[in-house]
C-alpha cells in the first residue's frame, strides 16, 4: 500500500510530505487535529466530523485555509489513492510557520491517510479495564494535539494491565484520554456533558439509546462508580467498547451487562448497513 497526504493544497506521496522546522505545531505544541474513518469505503459521517474540526479551530482561533466542500473532494482522491477496503483519515492544523517562535501566520493543514488500528475482539466481548487519574484536558471541547498525558502515563496504563485511562478532577469525571464515558444505573444511560471532547460515536450512541434508555447528559461525580452496573467507552476507533473494571473497581459482576450489548449491536447494525 502506498498512502498519501495533502499539504496546503497538494497531494504528496507520504514519504515526500513535510513541513519546516519554524512550524507552530513544533515549536510550541500549538496545533490541533481530528480523526475520521470509513465504514464500507465510504466516510463516516463526515459532515459531523468537519463541523467539529471547524469549531475545533474557531476556538484556537486558527482559520482553515480550505473549505469543507474541498477537503471531503480530497478525503475521496485520498481514499482512491490508497486503495483498501476501508482507512482512516488524520487532519492536521498547525500554527504554521513563525518568524519569533510565537505569532502565528499562516496555518498548515494537512489531511494524512492511515490504516485502520486493529482493536482485539476480546475487548470488545469481555470488556477492557481502565485506570482513573486527576487530570483536566486544557480547551477540552478541542481535538489538540497535546497528549503529554496519555504518553507519560503509557507505562502506568501497561503495568495495570489496563487498556486506558480515565479523568476526573475535583471528583468530577469527564473522559477517558481518546474517547468519551458512559454508565447505567439500571434503565438510565449516563454521560458526562462538561469538560469532554463531544464526540462523534458518542452523538450516534445517544440517539441510538433513546427510544430504549433514558439518556442523562450530566455531571458524573467518580463516588457514583460504586453504584454503576455498566460502563463503557466510545470513540471513532472503539465503537461502543465495554469497561468492567476501574482501579480496583469491577463493574456490575465484571462482566459486560445486557443494555451495553444492546447498544454494541445496536452501532452495529448501523455500521453494517451504511
Amino acid at each position: 500500500m502506498k498512502f498519501y497526504y495533502y499539504i496546503n493544497g497538494q497531494l504528496l506521496p507520504a514519504e515526500q510530505a513535510s513541513l519546516k522546522m519554524n512550524d507552530l505545531g513544533l515549536l510550541r505544541g500549538f496545533g490541533l487535529f481530528d480523526y475520521m474513518r470509513t465504514y464500507n469505503g465510504k466516510p463516516f459521517m463526515p459532515q459531523w466530523y468537519m463541523e467539529r474540526l471547524f469549531n475545533s479551530a474557531c476556538l484556537m482561533d486558527l482559520e482553515i485555509p480550505t473549505n469543507e466542500t474541498e477537503i471531503l473532494y480530497y478525503v475521496e482522491e485520498l481514499f482512491n489513492l490508497a486503495k483498501l477496503p476501508d482507512c482512516a483519515f488524520r487532519f492536521l492544523l498547525t500554527g504554521g510557520y513563525s518568524t519569533d517562535s510565537m505569532t502565528v501566520s499562516q496555518p498548515n493543514f494537512i489531511i494524512m491517510t492511515e490504516p485502520l488500528p486493529v482493536q482485539a475482539q476480546e475487548r470488545f466481548d469481555k470488556g477492557v479495564k481502565v485506570i482513573s487519574n486527576e487530570h483536566l484536558r486544557e480547551l477540552p471541547e478541542v481535538k489538540s494535539t497535546n497528549y503529554i498525558k496519555p504518553i507519560l502515563m503509557a507505562k502506568q496504563i501497561k503495568a495495570n494491565k489496563a487498556y486506558d485511562v480515565l479523568y476526573h478532577k475535583n471528583n468530577e469525571i469527564s473522559e477517558l484520554s481518546r474517547s468519551n464515558f458512559f454508565i447505567f444505573k439500571g434503565d438510565t444511560l449516563i454521560t458526562p456533558d462538561k469538560n469532554i471532547l463531544k464526540g462523534i460515536t458518542r452523538r450516534i450512541v445517544i440517539e441510538l439509546a433513546k427510544p430504549h434508555f433514558k439518556v442523562e447528559e450530566r455531571p458524573v461525580n467518580i463516588a457514583e462508580l460504586e453504584e454503576v452496573e455498566e460502563a463503557f467507552t466510545t470513540g471513532t476507533t472503539k465503537k461502543v467498547m465495554p469497561i468492567v473494571q476501574i482501579d480496583d473497581l469491577l463493574i456490575g459482576n465484571g462482566e459486560v451487562g445486557k443494555r451495553t450489548r444492546h447498544l454494541q449491536n445496536l452501532f452495529n447494525q448501523l455500521i453494517d448497513n451504511y
